[in-house]
This record gives structure tokens, C-alpha cells and sequence, in this order.
């Protein structure tokens, strides 16, 4: 396998230099969707230090999950669930936004050509799911041209640091997997459906569905081998984006997927079957018809960016 080099995005790892003044409190928030009724709570995660992967001796543990490394990450908030189909609407319905278009500043997602939820829910607090890292990212981009709020998907190390809670064990409640019942939506009790958000226990740092319900999106390009290649005590690394579809990285597990693959250290690689029954030529860059599992949770760096970083940022991801 091609080596991905890891790197810190200037935008992201150098903030003392490009950083705009901020007078945001470092606590719970809530933002609302523009144009809506609808809002979603930001909770903060404190910088620290963690190990990251599994254990050697963790149960169901898997050969990209290590060697550990003591990975050290800045101050970020997070979204308290997964993004609900309520709010994604309100993206994908914006009148201001032209369709399939790709020379404005923001665009929608073009329209969804079967029911991507597959009868399993959408509006009331349903998870928003289908949409290729390329629509969950675009969605991000649109967010902060309604707010004015640098907000976009976690890397693999600040969300396996965020789903931990500062924890040590396979689960963020401990190692035993019958307890996984209280905490995720999994294979044993989801009913092979994903399910409102917001209905299991929370971990310690106040996120819920971290484990279970629907797989998110990360960052991150996937190299089986990031552990392997990274320094302890690196700070903040990614996996810069490249020209490859696939495979990029997923964490969190989903509603159809056994204990042993719910686990905070637990990787996951998007595949292309996920978009097997695409009618476009070429395939849609906007949705996977066949993944009703994934969906995504947002990020805000405690620091914003420069406007020019972050217009760089989604650039180097969205390729404008």
C-alpha cells in the first residue's frame, strides 16, 4: 500500500498564527440552523493527551489499530449527535443554493433518486445518512457561509480522542460488551435499523451515539498502516486528502454491526459497494445508495481560522 503521508494542516495546527480573536466561552452552546426552527448543541473537548488505538490484548482488536501512539490534540467542540435529517434538510432545500451546480460558492446536493433512509426514518430526529464524505463536508461549508463559524467533519484522532472520554477500555464504559445495550444502537438491539438520535446513555464528556446507530465520517484518507507510521506525541495528525474516491475513514460503528466492531478503536473503510446501485454515469460524488449507515457528526476548533485557511481547507477537500 501507497504510503499517505500525514500531515497538520497549517489551518488546523498552527492557530496561534492564524487564528481570528474570539470571544466564544469554552462551554456547551447551542447553534441554530439558519432559516429553521431547528438546533443542535456544540460541547467542548478539552486538549489532552491519549493513546491512541487498542490494546494488543483488546478483544475482536484488528491489525490498523495499532501500535498505539500517546497522540496529543487541541481544544475542539463537538456536536452533542450525530447531524439529524431535520437539519440536513434545511441544506438540502435551500432556495439560495442552485443544484448540481458546480461554480457558485455553495451548492446542494443534487436530488435523491430512492429513499435513501429505506423506510427507517427521517424527520423527528432521525440521523442524516447516505451522503459520500464529499455532501457531508459541502454541507460544512455551507453551515459556515450561513454562521460565520469554521465548522467540519473530525479527524480520526480528534473523534477516537472525543469518543474515549479520557477512558483507557474498549468501550467508553468499560470492556464489557454486554453493557454496550445502555450506550449504542448495535446489531443485538437496533432491530437492524438506525433509530432516533439522543436515546442511549451519553459517555463521560456528554456525546452521544459515538458507538453505534450510524458509522460517521472522518477526515481522514484511510492507510491501514497510520499508526504504524506515526510519531508518539504527534499532535493533531490527519491524513491529507488525495485524488483517490476511496477508501477514505469512518468511525463509530452503525446499528447493523456486532459488539466487537462498536469499539472506540474500531476502524472502518468506506468501499466502493457502497455505491453499487448508482444509476449516474459517473457515479453520484454526492450520495451511496447503499449505505444507509453512515451518516456524520460536526467539529468547531475552539480557534477560527483565518477566512483564507478555511477557504484553503475546503478547497483541498471539495477541489474548489
Amino acid at each position: 500500500m501507497k504510503k499517505i503521508p500525514f500531515i497538520l494542516f497549517a489551518l488546523l495546527a498552527c492557530l496561534a498564527t492564524m487564528a481570528q480573536t474570539t470571544v466564544q466561552k469554552f462551554e456547551n452552546y447551542p447553534q441554530t440552523i439558519p432559516a429553521s426552527e431547528y438546533k443542535f448543541t456544540m460541547v467542548p473537548i478539552k486538549a489532552g493527551d491519549f493513546m491512541m488505538g487498542s490494546k494488543a490484548t483488546e478483544a475482536g482488536r484488528k491489525t490498523d489499530e495499532g501500535p498505539q501512539k500517546k497522540i496529543t490534540i487541541a481544544a475542539f467542540w463537538m456536536a452533542e449527535t450525530e447531524v439529524t435529517r431535520d437539519e440536513f434538510d434545511v441544506y438540502y432545500r435551500d432556495a439560495s443554493t442552485s443544484q448540481n451546480a458546480d461554480l457558485d460558492a455553495v451548492t446542494r446536493p443534487s436530488a435523491q433518486y430512492i429513499d435513501f433512509s429505506q423506510g427507517m426514518g427521517k424527520e423527528g430526529g432521525f440521523p442524516a445518512t447516505s451522503m459520500s464524505q464529499y455532501g457531508a463536508l459541502m454541507y460544512c461549508r455551507w453551515l459556515y457561509n450561513k454562521t460565520g463559524i469554521f465548522y467540519r467533519l473530525p479527524g480520526e484522532a480528534e473523534w477516537e480522542y472525543a469518543c474515549k472520554a479520557g477512558t483507557t477500555t474498549a468501550f467508553y464504559f468499560g470492556d464489557d460488551s454486554t453493557q454496550l445495550d445502555k450506550y449504542a444502537w448495535y446489531k443485538n438491539n437496533s432491530n437492524n435499523k438506525f433509530q432516533k438520535v439522543k436515546q442511549k446513555l451519553p459517555n463521560a464528556w456528554g456525546l452521544y451515539d459515538m458507538l453505534g446507530n450510524v458509522t460517521e465520517w472522518t477526515l481522514d484518507q484511510y492507510d491501514e498502516k497510520m499508526l504504524y507510521n506515526l510519531k508518539d506525541t504527534t499532535a493533531n495528525p490527519f491524513a491529507a486528502p488525495n485524488k483517490a474516491k476511496y477508501p477514505k475513514s469512518l468511525r463509530g460503528g452503525a446499528y447493523k454491526d456486532m459488539a466487537a466492531d462498536e469499539r472506540c478503536a474500531a476502524r472502518i473503510k468506506s468501499e466502493p459497494l457502497w455505491n453499487r446501485r448508482d444509476p449516474q454515469i459517473p457515479r453520484s460524488k454526492w450520495w451511496i445508495t447503499d449505505a444507509p449507515f453512515v451518516g456524520f457528526r460536526i467539529i468547531r476548533p475552539m480557534e477560527q481560522p483565518s477566512k483564507e485557511a478555511i477557504e484553503e481547507f475546503f478547497k483541498s477537500y471539495l477541489g474548489k
